[in-house]
Protein backbone atom coordinates (compact mmCIF):
# COMPACT_ATOMS: atom_id res chain seq x y z
CA UNK A 1 0.00 0.00 0.00
CA UNK A 2 1.11 3.81 -0.52
CA UNK A 3 3.03 4.67 2.91
CA UNK A 4 0.98 7.48 5.07
CA UNK A 5 2.80 10.43 5.17
CA UNK A 6 2.75 9.81 9.14
CA UNK A 7 4.98 6.86 8.49
CA UNK A 8 7.34 7.57 5.78
CA UNK A 9 9.35 9.37 8.72
CA UNK A 10 9.74 5.90 10.25
CA UNK A 11 10.95 4.16 7.41
CA UNK A 12 13.34 6.59 6.28
CA UNK A 13 15.34 6.29 9.67
CA UNK A 14 14.67 2.42 9.62
CA UNK A 15 12.42 1.78 12.63
CA UNK A 16 10.23 0.14 10.35
CA UNK A 17 10.56 -1.20 6.88
CA UNK A 18 6.95 -1.63 5.16
CA UNK A 19 3.34 -0.72 5.89
CA UNK A 20 1.27 -3.70 5.27
CA UNK A 21 -2.30 -2.14 5.66
CA UNK A 22 -4.66 -0.24 7.88
CA UNK A 23 -6.20 -1.81 11.14
CA UNK A 24 -8.34 0.51 12.26
CA UNK A 25 -9.03 4.48 12.52
CA UNK A 26 -10.88 5.16 15.51
CA UNK A 27 -11.41 8.98 17.31
CA UNK A 28 -7.71 9.30 18.54
CA UNK A 29 -5.84 7.83 15.99
CA UNK A 30 -5.30 5.40 13.00
CA UNK A 31 -3.49 2.03 13.57
CA UNK A 32 -1.24 0.49 10.41
CA UNK A 33 -0.14 -3.14 10.39
CA UNK A 34 3.71 -2.76 9.91
CA UNK A 35 7.09 -4.84 9.07
CA UNK A 36 10.26 -4.40 11.49
CA UNK A 37 12.42 -7.11 9.50
CA UNK A 38 10.96 -9.91 10.21
CA UNK A 39 8.59 -9.39 12.97
CA UNK A 40 4.82 -7.60 12.46
CA UNK A 41 4.39 -4.71 14.57
CA UNK A 42 1.35 -2.01 14.44
CA UNK A 43 2.10 1.29 14.31
CA UNK A 44 -0.55 3.93 15.87
CA UNK A 45 -0.67 7.72 14.31
CA UNK A 46 -1.92 10.24 16.41
CA UNK A 47 -4.54 12.52 14.71
CA UNK A 48 -3.71 16.26 15.57
CA UNK A 49 -5.96 17.85 17.63
CA UNK A 50 -8.45 19.94 15.30
CA UNK A 51 -9.06 16.23 13.41
CA UNK A 52 -9.96 14.19 16.25
CA UNK A 53 -13.56 13.94 17.45
CA UNK A 54 -13.37 13.03 21.62
CA UNK A 55 -15.13 15.43 23.56
CA UNK A 56 -14.23 16.36 26.84
CA UNK A 57 -10.49 15.87 27.03
CA UNK A 58 -10.72 18.94 30.08
CA UNK A 59 -12.33 16.08 32.18
CA UNK A 60 -9.57 13.85 31.06
CA UNK A 61 -6.41 15.78 31.46
CA UNK A 62 -7.29 17.01 34.62
CA UNK A 63 -4.59 15.91 37.57
CA UNK A 64 -1.84 15.00 34.32
CA UNK A 65 1.40 16.33 35.48
CA UNK A 66 3.11 18.86 32.56
CA UNK A 67 7.21 18.33 32.21
CA UNK A 68 8.07 21.99 33.21
CA UNK A 69 6.39 25.28 34.45
CA UNK A 70 6.93 26.96 31.65
CA UNK A 71 4.67 24.48 30.18
CA UNK A 72 2.19 24.44 32.45
CA UNK A 73 1.55 28.68 32.49
CA UNK A 74 1.54 28.10 28.74
CA UNK A 75 -1.42 25.54 28.39
CA UNK A 76 -2.71 27.61 31.14
CA UNK A 77 -3.26 30.46 29.17
CA UNK A 78 -4.05 28.69 25.47
CA UNK A 79 -1.07 30.16 24.33
CA UNK A 80 -0.14 28.70 20.67
CA UNK A 81 2.87 27.58 22.15
CA UNK A 82 1.19 26.18 24.94
CA UNK A 83 -1.69 24.34 22.83
CA UNK A 84 1.52 22.49 21.42
CA UNK A 85 2.46 21.71 24.18
CA UNK A 86 -1.10 20.55 25.40
CA UNK A 87 -0.70 18.00 22.05
CA UNK A 88 2.37 17.14 22.63
CA UNK A 89 1.67 15.91 26.57
CA UNK A 90 -2.14 14.54 24.81
CA UNK A 91 0.29 11.96 22.78
CA UNK A 92 2.31 11.15 25.27
CA UNK A 93 0.34 10.22 27.89
CA UNK A 94 -0.79 6.97 26.62
CA UNK A 95 3.27 5.74 25.65
CA UNK A 96 3.95 7.01 29.03
CA UNK A 97 0.92 4.38 30.57
CA UNK A 98 2.00 1.46 28.24
CA UNK A 99 5.51 1.57 29.83
CA UNK A 100 4.18 1.87 33.23
CA UNK A 101 1.56 -0.23 33.25
CA UNK A 102 3.88 -3.07 31.02
CA UNK A 103 6.36 -2.85 34.17
CA UNK A 104 3.56 -3.57 36.61
CA UNK A 105 2.42 -6.33 34.78
CA UNK A 106 -0.68 -5.03 33.40
CA UNK A 107 -1.94 -7.03 30.06
CA UNK A 108 -1.30 -4.05 27.59
CA UNK A 109 0.92 -4.18 24.33
CA UNK A 110 4.68 -3.75 24.61
CA UNK A 111 5.38 -0.52 23.46
CA UNK A 112 9.22 -0.39 21.29
CA UNK A 113 9.46 3.37 20.37
CA UNK A 114 7.89 6.12 20.12
CA UNK A 115 9.44 8.14 17.17
CA UNK A 116 7.96 11.27 15.22
CA UNK A 117 4.77 11.38 17.17
CA UNK A 118 4.05 7.56 15.98
CA UNK A 119 3.91 4.54 18.80
CA UNK A 120 5.46 1.47 17.66
CA UNK A 121 4.54 -1.45 19.55
CA UNK A 122 3.50 -5.25 19.88
CA UNK A 123 1.11 -6.69 16.92
CA UNK A 124 -1.68 -8.74 19.52
CA UNK A 125 -3.01 -11.19 17.23
CA UNK A 126 -5.12 -14.39 17.46
CA UNK A 127 -4.13 -18.27 17.63
CA UNK A 128 -3.21 -18.12 14.00
CA UNK A 129 -1.27 -15.10 13.53
CA UNK A 130 -4.19 -12.90 12.18
CA UNK A 131 -4.84 -9.79 13.99
CA UNK A 132 -7.07 -10.07 17.46
CA UNK A 133 -10.73 -9.87 17.73
CA UNK A 134 -11.97 -7.03 19.82
CA UNK A 135 -13.83 -8.95 22.54
CA UNK A 136 -17.08 -7.16 21.65
CA UNK A 137 -16.60 -9.17 18.89
CA UNK A 138 -16.37 -13.13 19.96
CA UNK A 139 -19.06 -15.29 20.86
CA UNK A 140 -18.71 -16.59 24.70
CA UNK A 141 -19.62 -19.70 27.00
CA UNK A 142 -20.70 -18.39 30.25
CA UNK A 143 -17.15 -20.18 31.67
CA UNK A 144 -15.32 -18.11 29.26
CA UNK A 145 -17.03 -14.86 29.98
CA UNK A 146 -16.55 -15.10 34.03
CA UNK A 147 -12.60 -16.24 33.49
CA UNK A 148 -12.41 -12.85 31.31
CA UNK A 149 -14.02 -11.08 33.71
CA UNK A 150 -11.85 -12.00 36.45
CA UNK A 151 -8.54 -11.30 34.16
CA UNK A 152 -9.78 -8.10 33.46
CA UNK A 153 -11.08 -7.29 36.69
CA UNK A 154 -7.62 -8.03 38.34
CA UNK A 155 -5.75 -5.40 35.33
CA UNK A 156 -8.62 -2.88 36.47
CA UNK A 157 -6.83 -3.60 39.76
CA UNK A 158 -3.23 -3.25 38.89
CA UNK A 159 -3.59 -0.24 37.15
CA UNK A 160 -5.22 1.87 39.71
CA UNK A 161 -2.43 0.31 42.19
CA UNK A 162 -0.35 2.10 39.52
CA UNK A 163 -2.60 5.33 40.41
CA UNK A 164 -4.28 5.19 37.13
CA UNK A 165 -7.78 4.32 35.69
CA UNK A 166 -8.22 3.44 31.87
CA UNK A 167 -11.28 6.28 31.76
CA UNK A 168 -12.98 4.93 28.24
CA UNK A 169 -12.70 0.82 28.91
CA UNK A 170 -15.29 -0.85 27.28
CA UNK A 171 -15.30 -4.68 25.10
CA UNK A 172 -13.97 -2.68 22.34
CA UNK A 173 -11.00 -1.62 23.74
CA UNK A 174 -9.53 -5.55 24.71
CA UNK A 175 -8.00 -7.50 22.00
CA UNK A 176 -8.64 -11.34 23.04
CA UNK A 177 -5.57 -13.08 22.28
CA UNK A 178 -4.81 -16.52 22.30
CA UNK A 179 -3.90 -15.92 25.87
CA UNK A 180 -7.05 -14.26 27.05
CA UNK A 181 -7.55 -10.60 27.30
CA UNK A 182 -5.43 -7.69 26.14
CA UNK A 183 -6.03 -3.59 26.89
CA UNK A 184 -5.50 -1.23 24.41
CA UNK A 185 -5.94 2.32 23.95
CA UNK A 186 -4.73 4.74 26.80
CA UNK A 187 -5.29 8.03 25.63
CA UNK A 188 -8.13 8.56 28.19
CA UNK A 189 -6.45 7.34 31.03
CA UNK A 190 -6.44 9.44 33.86
CA UNK A 191 -5.12 9.65 37.48
CA UNK A 192 -6.87 8.23 40.07
CA UNK A 193 -6.05 10.85 43.51
CA UNK A 194 -5.60 13.70 41.20
CA UNK A 195 -9.12 13.62 38.80
CA UNK A 196 -12.65 14.81 40.37
CA UNK A 197 -13.88 12.02 38.17
CA UNK A 198 -11.71 9.51 38.84
CA UNK A 199 -14.05 7.48 40.93
CA UNK A 200 -16.91 8.27 38.14
CA UNK A 201 -14.45 6.68 35.78
CA UNK A 202 -13.22 3.81 37.29
CA UNK A 203 -17.28 2.64 38.15
CA UNK A 204 -18.09 3.40 34.46
CA UNK A 205 -15.23 0.79 33.02
CA UNK A 206 -16.09 -1.88 35.50
CA UNK A 207 -19.39 -1.36 34.64
CA UNK A 208 -19.04 -1.11 30.92
CA UNK A 209 -17.14 -4.50 31.38
CA UNK A 210 -19.91 -5.46 33.75
CA UNK A 211 -22.52 -5.44 30.92
CA UNK A 212 -20.95 -6.77 27.97
CA UNK A 213 -19.98 -9.95 29.67
CA UNK A 214 -22.96 -10.05 31.38
CA UNK A 215 -24.52 -10.93 28.29
CA UNK A 216 -23.18 -14.44 28.20
CA UNK A 217 -23.13 -14.65 32.21
CA UNK A 218 -25.76 -13.21 33.58
CA UNK A 219 -24.40 -13.64 37.31
CA UNK A 220 -22.45 -10.79 36.83
CA UNK A 221 -24.86 -8.22 36.66
CA UNK A 222 -25.50 -8.45 40.87
CA UNK A 223 -21.46 -8.19 41.35
CA UNK A 224 -20.51 -4.90 42.97
CA UNK A 225 -16.68 -5.06 42.09
CA UNK A 226 -16.18 -1.64 41.11
CA UNK A 227 -17.58 -0.47 44.49
CA UNK A 228 -15.54 -2.88 46.41
CA UNK A 229 -12.44 -1.32 43.95
CA UNK A 230 -12.68 1.75 44.96
CA UNK A 231 -13.90 1.32 48.71
CA UNK A 232 -10.40 -0.89 49.21
CA UNK A 233 -8.04 2.04 47.47
CA UNK A 234 -9.54 4.69 49.37
CA UNK A 235 -8.73 2.98 52.29
CA UNK A 236 -5.03 2.43 51.04
CA UNK A 237 -6.25 -1.35 51.62
CA UNK A 238 -6.03 -2.74 47.27
CA UNK A 239 -2.88 -3.93 46.55
CA UNK A 240 -2.00 -5.72 42.87
CA UNK A 241 -3.29 -9.50 44.54
CA UNK A 242 -6.20 -8.21 46.19
CA UNK A 243 -8.71 -11.24 45.81
CA UNK A 244 -12.16 -9.38 45.17
CA UNK A 245 -15.27 -10.33 46.38
CA UNK A 246 -17.72 -8.45 44.22
CA UNK A 247 -19.68 -8.05 46.97
CA UNK A 248 -20.37 -4.68 48.79
CA UNK A 249 -22.26 -3.14 51.37
CA UNK A 250 -23.11 0.58 50.53
CA UNK A 251 -23.77 3.30 52.16
CA UNK A 252 -27.54 3.72 51.02
CA UNK A 253 -27.36 7.70 52.06
CA UNK A 254 -24.32 8.36 49.61
CA UNK A 255 -25.23 6.03 46.97
CA UNK A 256 -28.05 6.21 44.28
CA UNK A 257 -28.09 2.08 43.94
CA UNK A 258 -30.95 2.49 41.04
CA UNK A 259 -28.51 4.83 39.02
CA UNK A 260 -25.38 2.43 39.31
CA UNK A 261 -27.49 -0.06 37.63
CA UNK A 262 -28.46 2.19 35.09
CA UNK A 263 -24.74 2.75 34.63
CA UNK A 264 -24.88 -1.05 33.58
CA UNK A 265 -27.59 -0.73 31.08
CA UNK A 266 -26.01 2.78 29.63
CA UNK A 267 -23.15 0.58 29.13
CA UNK A 268 -24.96 -1.82 27.47
CA UNK A 269 -26.64 0.76 24.64
CA UNK A 270 -23.60 2.33 24.43
CA UNK A 271 -21.52 -0.39 23.33
CA UNK A 272 -24.31 -1.08 20.56
CA UNK A 273 -23.76 2.37 19.30
CA UNK A 274 -20.07 2.41 19.32
CA UNK A 275 -20.18 -0.80 17.23
CA UNK A 276 -23.25 0.33 14.95
CA UNK A 277 -20.50 3.65 14.64
CA UNK A 278 -17.82 1.36 13.93
CA UNK A 279 -19.65 -0.70 10.92
CA UNK A 280 -20.81 2.61 9.07
CA UNK A 281 -17.33 3.80 8.85
CA UNK A 282 -15.90 0.60 7.72
CA UNK A 283 -18.90 0.77 5.48
CA UNK A 284 -17.55 4.03 3.90
CA UNK A 285 -13.92 3.66 3.52
CA UNK A 286 -14.87 0.42 1.97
Amino acid sequence: MKTPQGLQALIDDGVIDEVLRPLKSGKEATVYMVRSGDVVRCAKVYKDMAQRSFQQRVQYQEGRKVRGSREARAIGRASKYGRKQQEAAWKNTEVDALYQLRAAGVRVPEPYSYVHGVLVMEMVTDADGHAAPRLGEVELTAEQAREYHRVLLRQVVRMLCCGLIHGDLSAYNVLVGPDGPVVIDFPQVVSASGNNAARRLLLRDVNNLTASLGRWAPDLLDTWYGEEMWALFEAGALQAETELTGNFEPDETAVDLDSVRQAINDAREEALIRQQGREAAAEADA
